[in-house]
């Protein structure tokens, strides 16, 4: 395919025009009444959401045209922001959306009247730097009505705040939370046992939820082994097995699947023979082999390995475990209420313990305690229920965005909501002079106004009328949208963020933004003509001509 270079001007107008159109589509949802997204798909049923990755990845921009060439990238670089935003906070991504666009778009201005853009760019770095050594989090790791808050306010939904507080209370910080389909039309939520590591499927063609990028399974059979897999005929044996004895949904741990055996049984999967979700065993060495035991002794299962001279081949249906549902996504997995004895977890789960007390190294002790904190681990079940499958997903997007909310406020605390520590942090900006390094500086500080107005004209507010009054109020004061009367102080109004969301977000704006900024050229590829169908008037009628 043959390629385009543009250069200078005409390259970051191309960049910022793509980064405009996903700009553009985002900041609606920005703030309690920001509004939803629908997005069509290409199969099923489409998506609507309040989620800023969410419309983000939604967005495919076609180079369709000579003027459209090289907005991609622009819309590319949005939504690079929008994805680290969510892999590091798992919120936030409407804010860094914004952030990103208008350092972009100011950093334009400054370079088309001359400005040096290295210079623009360390200017806007420090500034960055500055305003972090600002930004300090209430801690809220004691007090539920804050984590609460927290929740309500990224769900958007007092209901989901209150519900996913609870679930906190019960599994800590640092449990894993699940959120699945409802049978009703409530919102529920139970504690089971769970088993989670660090490992996730081999492929992204075993996932079976594309928007959430998860593949689940329920009731699998569940085959644990320490060999690495690379021949279909090594493992047909055992597949052959489970098919005469119906059981098609399988879960395979394993050091590795890979050439020959992972393409069948991707294809067998995508025919719908035989579902396999294959997983990369955890951890590597001895431990790996302690930790497959426990996996084994969780689920019932049995360790299938050389070390026992077991095979494929000679093993039976006794060595296949179970559970009630396994998630997983590319990087960990959950395996929810494993099918093994109580009695014999709860021995493996004692014999950790006697092993930890007799570790020698802080190291094996730590193991030893992930281990059996593993074993007995928690996991809450967010169950969200509605009256169609559209109304179900929209709200499980809601519940994620705030289980993801509340363990970064947990983990670094909570700073005032509505935009106004972005303000706050803006204000604290010094900008002394006209030169390029000041410019670069006052790039953040006028950006960092902007989700604030995005917010504001969302409600339906003038954000010019109440930004003078925040300016001089205390600092963390700030309007209510939902009753905008008068200026209150946000954290006594429950209207919170949390601290670490609007950290990633400042940083990673800076980040795509301060390194896009500096391009002096970009290179397309240019789509090739699509041919004209032939001309089929003069064929006579009936299927083929026939």
């Amino acid at each position: 395919m043959a390629k385009k270079v543009f250069y200078d001007e005409d390259a970051r107008r191309r960049v910022l025009e793509g980064a405009k159109i996903l700009y553009e589509a985002v900041k609606t949802t920005m703030g309690p009444k920001g509004r939803n997204v629908v997005i069509s798909k290409s199969y099923g049923n489409p998506t609507v959401t309040h989620d800023g990755v969410t419309v983000a990845k939604g967005v495919e921009i076609a180079d369709v045209d000579d003027e459209t060439l090289g907005y991609k990238v622009g819309a590319e670089l949005i939504k690079e922001a929008a994805n680290k935003m969510n892999d590091v906070a798992g919120d936030g991504t409407t804010t860094v959306t914004v952030l990103t666009y208008h350092i972009l778009n100011e950093a334009n201005k400054l370079i088309a009247a001359g400005h040096n853009p290295m210079l623009l760019r360390k200017g806007l770095e420090a500034a960055a730097q500055d305003v972090l050594k600002n930004l300090k989090g209430e801690d809220i790791k004691s007090d539920k009505k804050r984590v609460a808050q927290v929740a309500t306010i990224s769900a958007g939904d007092s209901e989901i705040g209150e519900l996913i507080a609870g679930v906190i209370d019960k599994v800590g910080k640092d449990g894993v939370v699940t959120v699945e389909e409802g049978q009703g039309l409530a919102l529920e939520s139970e504690v089971v046992e769970g088993f989670t590591f660090d490992k996730g499927f081999v492929s992204p063609y075993m996932v079976t939820d594309t928007t959430r990028m998860e593949a689940v399974i329920e009731k699998p059979a569940i085959v644990v082994t320490d060999k690495k897999i690379s021949s279909v005929q090594e493992f047909l044996p055992l597949m052959e097995k489970l098919a005469q004895a119906g059981k098609k949904d399988l879960v395979l741990i394993a050091e590795d699947v890979e050439g020959e055996a992972l393409g069948t049984l991707i294809l067998n999967r995508l025919k719908g023979v035989f579902n396999t979700l294959a997983l990369k065993a955890p951890s590597f060495g001895d431990r790996r082999k302690d930790v497959l035991n426990d996996i084994a002794i969780l689920t019932g299962a049995t360790v299938i390995t050389d070390d026992r001279g077991m095979t494929f081949e000679n093993v039976d249906l006794d060595v296949v475990g179970t559970a009630r549902k396994v998630i997983a996504d590319k990087d960990e997995t959950t395996i929810i209420e494993g099918g093994g004895s109580v009695t014999e977890i709860n021995a493996r789960i004692k014999q950790i313990e006697a092993q930890a007390a007799a570790a020698t190294s802080e190291y094996e002790k730590e193991n030893f305690d992930k281990r059996r904190a593993a074993l007995s681990g928690k996991v809450a079940v967010i169950k969200v229920g509605g009256a169609t499958e559209t109304e179900i997903e929209e709200k499980k997007f809601r519940v994620d965005d705030a289980v993801a909310a509340v363990k970064a406020a947990l983990d670094e605390g909570i700073v005032a909501g509505g935009g106004v520590t972005l303000v706050n942090l803006s204000e604290a900006i010094k900008v002394d002079s006209t030169d390029d390094l000041s410019e670069g500086r006052q790039i953040l500080k006028t950006a960092l106004l902007r989700p604030f107005y995005e917010l504001m004209n969302n409600s339906g507010l003038n954000p010019d009328e109440w930004l003078p009054q925040i300016r001089k109020a205390k600092t963390g004061q700030g309007i209510d949208v939902n009753s905008p009367t008068k200026l209150v102080d946000l954290k006594s109004a429950g209207i919170v963020d949390p601290a670490r969301v609007t950290k990633e977000a400042i940083q990673n704006a800076v980040s795509i933004a301060g390194t896009s900024m500096t391009m002096g050229a970009i290179v397309v590829e240019v789509p090739e003509p699509k041919s004209a169908a032939p001309d089929m008037s003069g064929m006579g009628g009936g299927m083929m001509g026939m």
